[in-house]
């Protein structure tokens, strides 16, 4: 017999791009659903207070939970989530669950364990349902956003900790639903500019445009339409980087061709010499690139592939462990065999040790990127 299944939206969005209001908006639904809403600070949420249920906060002393008349609750995020979730749903008093994710948190970590979790716990804890992920949904600032991609403009770096443009674009990357905010305090050529680059960035997500958090509750809630294994490869980069032809320019179409934003990928053989990669990245990267992010390799260490990433003004270079092709020789002959996609890239020489960037930008110079990344190359 199946289990009940109590679907979970998990919100993000970074700080001021209207999720509080959003929020308020689910609580405060009159079509009788009974939403449990997780956040990380309810003093934050601002909740109505004519919402709140006499007695007000609920619970001996707890004061990390409140509830309120239509019989929703808010609380606060705690360290274990799957508990969390699993208490939620054995109260059988609850018709949905909205988790807000930190500003500053990346989606994916939380949606692999809402997605995992029921293998994760006692078969006889689950007596009353487990948690389905419903969607994913990401909320953007159209302002915001315009003033960092719309015309080109630097942003204001006024949060302390992170690049919003980073948070922005990797929490785009990892959703199914954007959710286009205070799309009325920009003119229409910068709202069909701001989806050509979100299309651009993340192509499969469903992109609604709204004012205050005013998107019909039926746009994102019970749309049965989350997919891990889909959204986690649905960014841009991923699909460039898989794509066999690396020739991706004629793809692009509508608002990415109108205000010049495209995708292309940078491909060669040979190592690169590490001080000359970082010089170029340090003192020549274009402005023009919003997004890069593949495999690299460097002279000096052969063996280790490394993943490059940039977003927004952050770059990091993280060890992705060996190349296939420092496996022994008998092992690597069984490995290709039973790996054809590996054994088409192999090369005589250099056997699956490559650069592979995509570049996703706007008015790039691709000849003269590539150029200067040939420099860095010696083999």
């Amino acid at each position: 017999m199946d289990k009940k299944e109590t679907p979970v939206l998990l919100l993000t969005g970074y700080l001021g791009s209207g999720k509080t209001t959003l929020l308020n908006r689910i609580l405060a639904n009159e079509k009788g659903i009974r939403f449990a809403v997780i956040v990380n600070d309810i003093g934050e949420v601002n909740i109505d207070a004519s919402l709140i249920q006499k007695g007000g906060v609920v619970g001996q002393g707890d004061d990390s939970l409140v509830a309120l008349q239509n019989g929703c609750i808010c609380c606060t995020l705690k360290m274990d989530l799957v508990k969390q979730l699993n208490d939620l749903i054995n109260t059988c008093q609850f018709d949905y669950i909205v988790i807000e994710a930190s500003g500053i948190c990346e989606p994916a970590p939380i949606a692999q364990t809402i997605s995992t979790y029921p293998q994760m716990i006692a078969p006889e804890a689950l007596k009353h349902g487990v948690a389905r992920l419903d969607a994913i949904v990401t909320v953007v600032d159209a302002l915001r956003m315009r003033d960092e991609f719309g015309l080109g403009d630097q942003l204001k770096d006024d949060h302390e900790e992170e690049d919003l443009a980073s948070l922005v674009i990797q929490q785009i990357e990892f959703c199914n639903i954007i959710l286009l905010n205070k799309a009325d305090m920009i003119s229409k050529e910068e709202l069909a500019h701001l989806k050509g680059i979100i299309h651009e960035i993340q192509p499969k997500a469903q992109i609604y445009e709204c004012n205050y958090g005013d998107v019909e509750l039926d746009k994102i809630l019970n749309t049965h339409s989350f997919n891990f294994e889909k959204v986690a490869t649905s960014a841009r980069w991923i699909e460039a980087m898989e794509d066999e032809d690396d020739e991706l320019e004629n793809e692009e179409s509508g608002e990415a061709l109108e205000y010049g934003i495209q995708t292309f990928v940078y491909y060669r053989r040979p190592a690169m010499n590490l001080a000359k990669f970082d010089e170029f990245v340090s003192t020549k990267w274009p402005r023009s690139v919003i997004r890069a992010k593949g495999m690299c390799y460097f002279r000096d260490e052969r063996d280790t592939c490394y993943l490059f990433e940039q977003s927004g003004k952050q770059f990091n270079i993280t060890n992705a462990g060996q190349w296939y092709a420092t496996m022994p020789a008998d092992e690597l002959e069984q490995f290709l065999e039973k790996n054809p996609g590996a054994k088409k890239d192999w090369d005589e020489n250099y056997g699956d040790r490559m650069q592979k960037i995509v570049f996703i930008g706007q008015n790039m110079d691709r000849k003269e990127i590539e150029a200067e990344l040939d420099k860095c190359l010696e083999d």
